[in-house]
């Protein structure tokens, strides 16, 4: 007796129905129960089997679909909170069709997505395509026109999705089904009209008929498009889907927002760019695509006690995150300003050439003067001497140990404080002491205090509000940065006047010899 061989399952569909057949990959399709009119689904995977024509016919729950390797359509997805809602702009959908309309795609089927009031333009075409080219034919015409896809503003399915690190494909980001609870037919005025499955077959007919791809231009789009094809690792792959689980179910219950808001900055800062950004986001563009996530997710509006600064919220999250040791997935990330004490085998990094080139300039500018027995003794007269040779003050400040005659005298009496280096006459800054923006003392400076020059400054002490001008050596100290860069702005303002005041008397001098 011979056993019957074994079939893979394969999912009851009714080919008799147009509406069905049009829905032609069913594998990880999405569902999820009936909501409140006013609140956002709970959106599930199922894996494990195909969606049957007879669920979707039962109608038990609402039902989304993905993409497969090929595609005979596209759908643009524009939230009702969105910058490019009708709501908010009245010609932005118009302005969208337009940018499409020069690579054949000419006609779209307008619907409400759901009672949310999003928008959903379906743009069906005849001859299948490959679903990656159309992905990233699509988003490039639109990111190259101006428009932002991101989550909650404008989102294209299929979508530029990356890959795992063993060449496998991960899912294409699913949509829900047309003509459920809430999704109505839209005219040319995107007003409501009376229509059923029958009629949204009989417009998809129409649109596919005039819709056309021209695979030269696609071709030509993928060459030249902006957007960087990443191969995402298992390490991270695992980690983006963590974040998706904790981001995508929104707030549940008070208490949520600092969790959520720190998982969707670490998303849109790590991965913003393989997901949906034509660069890697930071600044004002990373604050505004969290606020924007943020927003769409549900229960926001049901349990977000911070709406009303959200903003400032997302602010803190970026400062952050940009300071943290995570980095653009691809990119590695480089210190703004490396520590140039922090000994570095490898190849110098630019900050460090600029300022060896800086310590360099100011050696040359001290051997110069030293030959010419011009250098000056007081720490004014050298500043302005440095100052001549093109050196800035602020350069000057930074590097003070190779000029000021305190670090230079400092220096010289190394050998005879050597165990007393906190102690040191001047109270020059230890190497065992981290720098502080505040003065040692945090006493504060006489009011309306005036400056004449940098030695007067240096010889009148610590500058306290103390009434004792006697001061004994380990009072005098070193400026804190604020007072040292606050006397070298008005040391600057002074030799800016004295130049423009030479410049002005230069040009009398010329126009009196002038007999002309």
């Amino acid at each position: 007796m011979k056993t019957a061989p074994s079939r893979q399952f394969e999912s009851i569909q009714d080919w008799q129905d147009s509406f069905l057949a049009l829905w032609t990959h069913r594998y990880d399709y999405l569902w999820a129960e009936h909501p409140h009119p006013t609140a956002s689904p709970s959106w599930q995977t199922e894996s494990r089997y195909p969606l049957s024509d007879r669920l979707i016919q039962q109608g038990s729950y609402l039902y989304g679909v993905r993409f497969g390797q090929q595609t005979d359509y596209f759908l643009l997805d524009i939230d009702r909170g969105s910058v490019y809602h009708p709501s908010r702009d009245p010609l932005a959908w118009h302005r969208i069709c337009e940018c499409l309309e020069r690579y054949g795609w000419v006609s779209a089927i307008a619907l409400t997505s759901s009672y949310s009031g999003g928008l959903h333009l379906y743009f069906p075409f005849e001859h299948p395509q490959k679903t990656w080219e159309i992905a990233l034919a699509v988003s490039t015409v639109l990111e190259n026109a101006g428009f932002k896809l991101a989550p909650g503003q404008l989102e294209v399915f299929p979508n530029c999705k990356p890959y795992a690190a063993n060449g496998e494909h991960s899912l294409y980001n699913g949509h829900r089904l047309p003509l459920q609870a809430g999704s109505y037919l839209l005219n040319n005025d995107l007003q409501p009209i009376w229509g059923d499955q029958r009629t949204f077959v009989q417009h998809w007919r129409f649109a596919q008929a005039q819709n056309w791809v021209d695979k030269k231009a696609i071709d030509r789009l993928i060459k030249v498009a902006r957007r960087q094809q990443f191969r995402v690792t298992g390490k991270a792959n695992q980690f983006l889907n963590d974040l998706n689980a904790e981001i995508e179910q929104g707030w549940t219950g008070h208490g949520q927002t600092n969790r959520l808001l720190g998982r969707i900055t670490m998303r849109s800062y790590i991965f913003g760019h393989v997901l949906y950004a034509a660069a890697p986001l930071e600044g004002d563009a990373l604050v505004q695509d969290i606020v924007a996530i943020a927003r769409s997710l549900p229960g926001y509006e049901d349990w977000c006690r911070h709406q009303h600064e959200i903003e400032a919220r997302a602010k803190e999250w970026v400062r952050s995150v940009e300071q943290s040791r995570y980095f653009h997935y691809g990119k590695s990330k480089i210190p703004k300003d490396p520590d140039p004490d922090i000994p570095n085998d490898s190849e110098p990094s630019w900050n460090h050439q600029q300022q060896m080139s800086a310590r360099e300039r100011i050696e040359q500018a001290m051997s110069d003067l030293r030959k010419k027995t011009t250098l000056p003794k007081g720490i004014t007269e050298r500043f302005d001497a440095l100052v001549a040779y093109g050196i800035s003050g602020a350069t000057l400040y930074r590097h003070r140990d190779l000029w000021h005659p305190r670090y230079l005298e400092n220096n010289q009496s190394d050998d005879l404080q050597s165990g007393v280096e906190q102690d040191c006459l001047w109270g020059a800054s230890c190497s065992t002491n981290p720098t502080s923006l505040l003065g040692e003392n945090g006493c504060n400076t006489l009011p309306g205090e005036d400056s004449s020059s940098l030695q007067e400054q240096e010889e009148a002490g610590s500058g306290c509000n103390a009434g004792n001008t006697a001061a004994s050596p380990a009072q005098h100290r070193e400026k804190s940065p604020k007072e040292w860069i606050a006397l070298i702005k008005r040391k600057l303002s002074q030799v800016q006047e004295q130049r423009r005041q030479e410049e002005a008397q230069r040009r009398n001098r010329f126009w009196q010899d002038d007999p002309d």
